[in-house]
Protein backbone atom coordinates (compact mmCIF):
# COMPACT_ATOMS: atom_id res chain seq x y z
CA UNK A 1 0.00 0.00 0.00
CA UNK A 2 2.32 2.65 0.81
CA UNK A 3 4.36 1.84 -2.52
CA UNK A 4 1.10 2.06 -4.23
CA UNK A 5 0.50 5.33 -2.35
CA UNK A 6 3.61 6.96 -3.00
CA UNK A 7 3.45 6.00 -7.10
CA UNK A 8 0.01 8.12 -6.80
CA UNK A 9 1.92 11.19 -5.12
CA UNK A 10 4.61 10.63 -8.15
CA UNK A 11 1.92 10.39 -10.60
CA UNK A 12 0.08 13.68 -9.60
CA UNK A 13 3.03 15.82 -9.29
CA UNK A 14 4.32 15.27 -12.63
CA UNK A 15 0.45 16.12 -14.30
CA UNK A 16 0.46 19.12 -11.89
CA UNK A 17 4.14 19.89 -13.25
CA UNK A 18 3.02 19.25 -16.89
CA UNK A 19 -0.02 21.12 -16.48
CA UNK A 20 2.05 23.84 -15.25
CA UNK A 21 4.49 24.19 -17.96
CA UNK A 22 2.02 23.96 -20.50
CA UNK A 23 0.06 26.87 -19.01
CA UNK A 24 3.86 28.90 -18.78
CA UNK A 25 4.02 28.43 -22.64
CA UNK A 26 0.52 29.68 -23.40
CA UNK A 27 1.31 32.78 -21.60
CA UNK A 28 4.77 33.07 -23.27
CA UNK A 29 3.01 32.99 -26.65
CA UNK A 30 0.33 35.47 -25.88
CA UNK A 31 2.98 37.53 -23.94
CA UNK A 32 4.91 37.16 -27.58
CA UNK A 33 1.86 38.11 -30.03
CA UNK A 34 0.69 41.03 -27.53
CA UNK A 35 3.09 44.48 -27.52
CA UNK A 36 5.11 45.59 -24.67
CA UNK A 37 2.13 47.32 -23.40
CA UNK A 38 0.07 44.04 -23.99
CA UNK A 39 -1.76 45.00 -26.75
CA UNK A 40 -2.63 43.07 -29.58
CA UNK A 41 -1.19 44.47 -32.38
CA UNK A 42 -4.12 43.11 -34.61
CA UNK A 43 -6.85 45.68 -32.60
CA UNK A 44 -7.32 48.82 -33.97
CA UNK A 45 -5.51 50.86 -30.85
CA UNK A 46 -2.21 49.17 -32.08
CA UNK A 47 -2.17 49.74 -35.23
CA UNK A 48 0.64 53.03 -36.50
CA UNK A 49 2.69 51.71 -32.77
CA UNK A 50 6.09 50.44 -32.03
CA UNK A 51 6.71 49.44 -28.53
CA UNK A 52 3.98 51.55 -27.47
CA UNK A 53 5.06 54.45 -29.30
CA UNK A 54 3.32 55.88 -32.57
CA UNK A 55 5.03 55.70 -35.41
CA UNK A 56 6.11 58.19 -37.36
CA UNK A 57 5.45 59.07 -41.38
CA UNK A 58 9.01 59.63 -43.09
CA UNK A 59 10.25 62.81 -43.63
CA UNK A 60 8.76 64.54 -46.25
CA UNK A 61 11.05 65.20 -49.04
CA UNK A 62 12.44 68.99 -49.26
CA UNK A 63 10.49 71.48 -51.55
CA UNK A 64 12.64 74.43 -53.22
CA UNK A 65 9.56 76.98 -53.59
CA UNK A 66 11.91 79.73 -54.75
CA UNK A 67 13.34 77.42 -57.26
CA UNK A 68 9.70 76.13 -58.47
CA UNK A 69 8.65 79.39 -58.54
CA UNK A 70 11.47 80.59 -60.93
CA UNK A 71 10.90 77.81 -63.06
CA UNK A 72 7.20 79.14 -63.44
CA UNK A 73 8.18 82.55 -64.15
CA UNK A 74 10.87 81.19 -66.39
CA UNK A 75 8.05 79.31 -67.99
CA UNK A 76 5.51 82.28 -68.89
CA UNK A 77 8.38 84.23 -69.70
CA UNK A 78 8.99 81.50 -72.78
CA UNK A 79 5.55 81.54 -73.37
CA UNK A 80 4.69 85.47 -73.84
CA UNK A 81 8.03 85.75 -76.11
CA UNK A 82 6.60 82.67 -78.26
CA UNK A 83 3.14 84.89 -78.32
CA UNK A 84 4.67 88.18 -78.90
CA UNK A 85 6.85 86.66 -81.93
CA UNK A 86 3.66 85.02 -83.49
CA UNK A 87 1.86 88.16 -83.16
CA UNK A 88 5.23 89.74 -84.85
CA UNK A 89 5.83 86.97 -87.74
CA UNK A 90 1.48 87.17 -88.37
CA UNK A 91 1.63 91.08 -88.56
CA UNK A 92 4.15 91.06 -91.51
CA UNK A 93 2.30 88.44 -93.15
CA UNK A 94 -1.02 90.52 -93.00
CA UNK A 95 0.75 93.48 -94.39
CA UNK A 96 0.28 95.52 -91.19
CA UNK A 97 2.80 98.37 -90.82
CA UNK A 98 3.20 97.90 -87.29
CA UNK A 99 2.30 94.70 -84.98
CA UNK A 100 -1.02 95.79 -82.65
CA UNK A 101 -0.54 97.17 -79.33
CA UNK A 102 -1.88 94.66 -76.68
CA UNK A 103 -4.97 95.87 -74.75
CA UNK A 104 -4.51 95.79 -70.65
CA UNK A 105 -6.12 93.26 -68.50
CA UNK A 106 -10.06 93.91 -68.48
CA UNK A 107 -10.58 96.01 -65.24
CA UNK A 108 -11.67 94.10 -61.66
CA UNK A 109 -14.42 96.41 -61.46
CA UNK A 110 -16.53 97.58 -64.73
CA UNK A 111 -17.82 100.90 -65.24
CA UNK A 112 -20.74 102.67 -65.17
CA UNK A 113 -22.61 102.75 -68.85
CA UNK A 114 -25.36 105.36 -68.91
CA UNK A 115 -27.03 106.70 -71.69
CA UNK A 116 -25.29 109.43 -74.11
CA UNK A 117 -26.95 112.98 -73.59
CA UNK A 118 -28.87 113.65 -76.67
CA UNK A 119 -29.56 109.86 -76.92
CA UNK A 120 -32.36 109.64 -74.60
CA UNK A 121 -35.99 108.51 -74.86
CA UNK A 122 -39.58 109.54 -72.92
CA UNK A 123 -38.99 107.30 -70.00
CA UNK A 124 -35.28 105.97 -70.30
CA UNK A 125 -34.12 106.15 -67.31
CA UNK A 126 -37.12 105.99 -65.29
CA UNK A 127 -38.43 102.73 -66.50
CA UNK A 128 -34.58 101.03 -67.02
CA UNK A 129 -34.54 101.22 -70.62
CA UNK A 130 -31.07 99.87 -71.75
CA UNK A 131 -28.60 102.34 -72.46
CA UNK A 132 -27.51 103.67 -75.20
CA UNK A 133 -23.86 104.95 -75.72
CA UNK A 134 -21.02 105.54 -77.86
CA UNK A 135 -17.62 105.19 -76.08
CA UNK A 136 -17.34 102.89 -72.98
CA UNK A 137 -16.26 105.18 -70.12
CA UNK A 138 -12.23 104.42 -69.53
CA UNK A 139 -9.30 106.91 -69.38
CA UNK A 140 -6.82 104.04 -71.21
CA UNK A 141 -5.94 104.49 -74.74
CA UNK A 142 -8.08 101.76 -76.24
CA UNK A 143 -10.79 100.67 -78.71
CA UNK A 144 -13.72 98.14 -79.29
CA UNK A 145 -14.29 96.58 -82.78
CA UNK A 146 -17.72 95.87 -83.71
CA UNK A 147 -18.99 94.76 -86.78
CA UNK A 148 -22.40 94.06 -88.43
CA UNK A 149 -25.06 91.94 -90.14
CA UNK A 150 -22.93 89.31 -91.87
CA UNK A 151 -23.18 89.47 -95.63
CA UNK A 152 -19.70 89.08 -96.42
CA UNK A 153 -18.43 85.31 -94.92
CA UNK A 154 -15.01 85.54 -95.50
CA UNK A 155 -12.40 82.79 -94.38
CA UNK A 156 -9.64 84.91 -93.96
CA UNK A 157 -10.86 87.67 -91.90
CA UNK A 158 -11.67 84.70 -89.67
CA UNK A 159 -8.01 83.98 -90.02
CA UNK A 160 -6.25 87.18 -89.95
CA UNK A 161 -7.96 87.92 -86.23
CA UNK A 162 -7.11 84.77 -84.94
CA UNK A 163 -3.28 85.06 -85.98
CA UNK A 164 -3.45 88.55 -84.78
CA UNK A 165 -5.11 87.87 -81.25
CA UNK A 166 -7.73 90.54 -82.11
CA UNK A 167 -10.83 91.16 -80.80
CA UNK A 168 -14.23 92.22 -81.69
CA UNK A 169 -18.08 91.88 -81.55
CA UNK A 170 -20.53 90.83 -84.11
CA UNK A 171 -23.83 92.50 -84.66
CA UNK A 172 -25.92 89.73 -87.10
CA UNK A 173 -29.29 89.80 -89.00
CA UNK A 174 -30.50 86.53 -89.51
CA UNK A 175 -31.77 86.94 -93.54
CA UNK A 176 -28.21 87.73 -93.77
CA UNK A 177 -26.41 84.79 -91.67
CA UNK A 178 -29.04 81.67 -92.53
CA UNK A 179 -27.25 81.17 -95.61
CA UNK A 180 -24.45 79.83 -93.50
CA UNK A 181 -24.67 79.56 -90.19
CA UNK A 182 -22.14 78.01 -89.52
CA UNK A 183 -19.32 80.42 -90.57
CA UNK A 184 -20.49 82.50 -87.67
CA UNK A 185 -20.16 79.40 -85.58
CA UNK A 186 -16.72 79.18 -86.18
CA UNK A 187 -16.54 82.71 -84.95
CA UNK A 188 -18.43 81.98 -81.96
CA UNK A 189 -15.63 79.39 -81.15
CA UNK A 190 -12.76 81.56 -81.58
CA UNK A 191 -13.85 83.97 -78.46
CA UNK A 192 -16.37 86.43 -80.21
CA UNK A 193 -19.49 86.77 -79.12
CA UNK A 194 -22.79 87.25 -81.06
CA UNK A 195 -25.03 89.77 -80.58
CA UNK A 196 -28.45 90.75 -81.88
CA UNK A 197 -28.87 93.31 -85.24
CA UNK A 198 -32.95 92.21 -85.61
CA UNK A 199 -34.25 89.37 -88.25
CA UNK A 200 -34.37 91.31 -91.10
CA UNK A 201 -32.67 94.62 -90.60
CA UNK A 202 -35.69 97.64 -91.03
CA UNK A 203 -36.06 101.02 -89.97
CA UNK A 204 -37.40 100.38 -86.32
CA UNK A 205 -39.01 103.41 -85.57
CA UNK A 206 -41.58 103.19 -88.70
CA UNK A 207 -42.37 100.01 -86.88
CA UNK A 208 -45.23 99.61 -84.25
CA UNK A 209 -44.44 97.75 -80.80
CA UNK A 210 -45.72 94.72 -81.80
CA UNK A 211 -43.27 94.28 -84.95
CA UNK A 212 -40.27 95.83 -83.56
CA UNK A 213 -40.31 93.46 -80.49
CA UNK A 214 -40.88 90.49 -83.46
CA UNK A 215 -37.98 91.65 -84.91
CA UNK A 216 -35.98 91.95 -81.98
CA UNK A 217 -36.63 89.12 -79.79
CA UNK A 218 -36.91 86.92 -82.73
CA UNK A 219 -33.17 87.19 -83.35
CA UNK A 220 -32.61 86.56 -79.73
CA UNK A 221 -34.30 83.13 -80.46
CA UNK A 222 -31.96 82.35 -83.44
CA UNK A 223 -28.78 83.12 -81.51
CA UNK A 224 -30.03 81.24 -78.63
CA UNK A 225 -31.16 77.99 -80.98
CA UNK A 226 -27.90 78.16 -83.50
CA UNK A 227 -25.59 79.18 -81.13
CA UNK A 228 -26.09 78.18 -77.42
CA UNK A 229 -26.56 82.21 -75.40
CA UNK A 230 -29.18 84.49 -75.59
CA UNK A 231 -27.73 88.26 -76.40
CA UNK A 232 -27.21 90.88 -73.60
CA UNK A 233 -26.71 93.15 -76.61
CA UNK A 234 -28.25 94.92 -79.28
CA UNK A 235 -27.69 97.27 -81.80
CA UNK A 236 -30.20 98.99 -83.96
CA UNK A 237 -30.15 99.48 -87.81
CA UNK A 238 -28.85 102.42 -88.80
CA UNK A 239 -28.46 103.75 -85.07
CA UNK A 240 -32.02 104.29 -85.17
CA UNK A 241 -34.69 103.46 -82.45
CA UNK A 242 -37.40 105.12 -79.96
CA UNK A 243 -38.68 104.18 -76.78
CA UNK A 244 -40.34 101.07 -78.06
CA UNK A 245 -37.83 100.27 -79.63
CA UNK A 246 -35.58 99.89 -76.46
CA UNK A 247 -38.59 98.24 -74.32
CA UNK A 248 -39.12 95.76 -76.62
CA UNK A 249 -35.49 94.76 -76.73
CA UNK A 250 -35.83 94.82 -72.36
CA UNK A 251 -38.38 92.78 -72.74
CA UNK A 252 -36.38 89.90 -74.40
CA UNK A 253 -33.29 90.21 -72.18
CA UNK A 254 -31.45 92.67 -74.10
CA UNK A 255 -29.46 94.71 -71.08
CA UNK A 256 -27.14 97.58 -73.24
CA UNK A 257 -27.47 98.97 -76.82
CA UNK A 258 -24.19 100.31 -77.87
CA UNK A 259 -23.58 102.30 -81.34
CA UNK A 260 -20.66 103.86 -82.22
CA UNK A 261 -18.51 106.96 -82.44
CA UNK A 262 -16.38 106.04 -85.68
CA UNK A 263 -16.98 103.93 -88.53
CA UNK A 264 -14.27 102.24 -90.71
CA UNK A 265 -14.49 101.30 -94.33
CA UNK A 266 -11.93 99.67 -96.90
CA UNK A 267 -10.63 103.41 -98.06
CA UNK A 268 -11.78 105.76 -94.92
CA UNK A 269 -12.90 106.64 -92.06
CA UNK A 270 -15.99 108.28 -90.41
CA UNK A 271 -16.39 110.22 -87.56
CA UNK A 272 -19.23 111.23 -85.04
CA UNK A 273 -16.79 114.41 -83.29
CA UNK A 274 -16.11 117.24 -84.68
CA UNK A 275 -12.63 116.89 -84.04
CA UNK A 276 -12.49 114.02 -86.62
CA UNK A 277 -10.63 111.74 -83.96
CA UNK A 278 -10.23 108.75 -81.87
CA UNK A 279 -11.03 108.73 -78.09
CA UNK A 280 -10.23 106.36 -75.25
CA UNK A 281 -13.44 104.05 -75.06
CA UNK A 282 -14.82 104.88 -78.59
CA UNK A 283 -16.74 102.21 -80.15
CA UNK A 284 -15.60 101.32 -83.60
CA UNK A 285 -18.64 100.44 -86.30
CA UNK A 286 -17.38 98.33 -89.65
CA UNK A 287 -19.83 95.94 -91.72
CA UNK A 288 -19.15 92.21 -93.07
CA UNK A 289 -18.57 93.77 -96.48
CA UNK A 290 -16.46 92.15 -99.52
CA UNK A 291 -15.78 93.56 -102.82
CA UNK A 292 -18.98 93.62 -103.84
CA UNK A 293 -19.91 96.29 -101.77
CA UNK A 294 -16.18 97.80 -100.97
CA UNK A 295 -13.28 98.38 -103.30
CA UNK A 296 -11.58 95.76 -101.26
CA UNK A 297 -12.13 93.00 -98.48
CA UNK A 298 -12.22 92.37 -94.61
CA UNK A 299 -8.69 91.93 -94.39
CA UNK A 300 -8.43 95.22 -96.47
CA UNK A 301 -10.34 96.63 -93.77
CA UNK A 302 -9.00 95.67 -90.58
CA UNK A 303 -5.41 96.28 -92.14
CA UNK A 304 -6.73 99.99 -92.24
CA UNK A 305 -8.28 100.28 -89.12
CA UNK A 306 -5.38 98.37 -87.05
CA UNK A 307 -2.91 101.06 -88.70
CA UNK A 308 -4.33 103.61 -87.33
CA UNK A 309 -5.24 102.41 -83.86
CA UNK A 310 -1.81 101.12 -84.00
CA UNK A 311 -0.17 104.37 -84.98
CA UNK A 312 -2.23 106.38 -82.37
CA UNK A 313 -1.11 104.63 -79.66
CA UNK A 314 -4.47 102.22 -79.30
CA UNK A 315 -5.11 98.50 -78.33
CA UNK A 316 -8.32 96.73 -79.38
CA UNK A 317 -9.99 95.54 -76.53
CA UNK A 318 -12.91 93.27 -75.63
CA UNK A 319 -16.27 95.23 -75.92
CA UNK A 320 -17.93 92.58 -73.18
CA UNK A 321 -14.95 92.83 -70.65
CA UNK A 322 -16.39 96.70 -70.00
CA UNK A 323 -20.00 95.80 -69.54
Amino acid sequence: MGTVGQKYKNSAFVVSLRSGLVLLAVAALVSGCAGQDGTDPRSPRAAGTRGGQPLKAPPAPAVDFAADLQADKTRIRAAALRAERARIAAARRWGLKRTPLVAPPAPAQKPRITTRRGFEVDGHEENGLPPVFTTIPTDRKIVFLTIDDGAEKDPAFLRMMSELKVPYTAFLSDYLIKSDYGYFASMRDRGVVLNNHTLHHPYLPALSYARQKHEICGMQDVIEKRYGTRPLLFRPPYGNYNEDTLRAAKSCGVRYAPIWNEEVFVDHWEYRETDQRIHPGDIVLSHFRGRGDWKGTMPDMVRRFLDEVTAEGYAVARLEDYL
